[in-house]
């Protein structure tokens, strides 16, 4: 029978001390029930959100107003551009809420609670589609620029910096101003108003992007892979790039409450659709505005609404950028 052969003792000194406290660890981590070892960062990030009262506010609030949104317009009580209560407007009076009318009407005799409904499938198509045009531009030029810089060739910093230069002297803007410069080119529509508050929004990202990509480009698999003979081009994109979409997915959050106060602010301008029977709430906001005296409660209604939208789409970002971001991590 073969013998086992003795084990061999630990040496003295803080060597084998190390040893010996290292050898218990891994004994502790075997020990360990894998449930207990760690989680996934998606699921450690849920965790967060659900212990989180900001981000269970924030994210009531903005299901409250997708639902609204998309069922909203099924349901409403009366067509939100008809004028059924013309009738009942007198010079100097509107009436107010009632069972037939619960928002009341509003100054041509239109259910006010019918377009509101409405108003809030526009404003999330017009903030929507305008975050998704500044999320798609911006990914693509701070892609392209991190990229560039992560291959290190003089070519890639060339093309990083001319980028770069661009994105600069879009960010020396205002953002509402430069969405104001871009709609006043385009035309009045609602098409204009989403690329305009797209534009304002893409500088953002692709700063963001770039700068993440750059992060991650000095990251330690980075290097481990470039050791093992992978082409850098395949670790940029395969690599690099999928994590460096975190942060700006929750800056994409953020920037659909931005998107929704730019829109509105445009379409109380007056560079929103031409159509001004189509109700928006930015579009109900600028009508009630000669009302005031009459009855405030045509331009508190959109405003208020417009508020609690953007302060839930914020809540529901900064708890996201919390629970992704190790710094802030409780």
């Amino acid at each position: 029978m073969a013998t086992q052969s003795p084990q061999r003792p630990l040496p003295p000194g803080p060597v084998g001390q190390w040893r010996g406290e290292r050898i218990d660890r891994l004994a502790e981590l075997a020990a360990t029930p894998p449930d207990e070892r760690g989680e996934s960062l998606t699921r450690e990030t849920l965790r967060r959100l659900r212990r989180s009262p900001m981000a269970i506010v924030g994210a009531v609030v903005v299901l409250m107003f997708v639902v609204i949104a998309l069922v909203g317009p099924y349901v409403l009580p009366y067509p939100p551009t008809a004028t059924v209560g013309l009738d009942q407007i007198r010079p100097g009076q509107i009436p107010g809420p009632s069972a037939e009318h619960w928002l009341g009407l509003d100054h041509l005799g239109r259910d006010e609670f019918s377009r509101m409904l409405f108003g809030a499938r526009q404003t999330l198509l017009v903030g929507v589609v305008a975050t998704l045009f500044g999320f798609s531009v911006g990914a693509l030029i701070g892609g392209v620029a991190g990229a560039a810089n992560s291959l290190g060739s003089r070519a890639g910093q060339w093309l990083d910096s001319v980028l770069m230069r661009f994105i600069d002297l879009l960010l020396a803007m205002p953002p509402l101003l430069l969405a104001f410069s871009v709609a006043a080119v385009l035309g009045r529509s609602l098409t204009a108003v989403m690329i305009a508050v797209g534009v304002a929004a893409t500088p953002i990202f692709a700063r963001l992007l770039r700068g993440s990509m750059i992060a991650q480009a000095h990251r330690d698999y980075v290097l481990a892979a470039s050791a093992l003979g992978v082409r850098r081009n395949r670790v940029v994109l395969g690599h690099i790039f999928p994590n460096s979409l975190a942060p700006v997915i929750v800056q994409a959050t953020l920037t659909l409450a931005t998107a929704i106060i730019e829109a509105a602010g445009l379409s109380f301008l007056g560079l929103g659709n031409p159509n001004t029977s189509i109700p928006e709430w930015g579009t109900m906001l600028a009508q009630a505005q000669d009302q005031l005296a009459v009855r405030p409660a045509l331009a508190v209604y959109p405003a208020v609404a417009i508020i609690i939208t953007a302060l839930g789409f914020t809540l529901l970002g900064e708890s996201m950028r919390e629970a992704l971001d190790p710094k802030l991590r409780r």
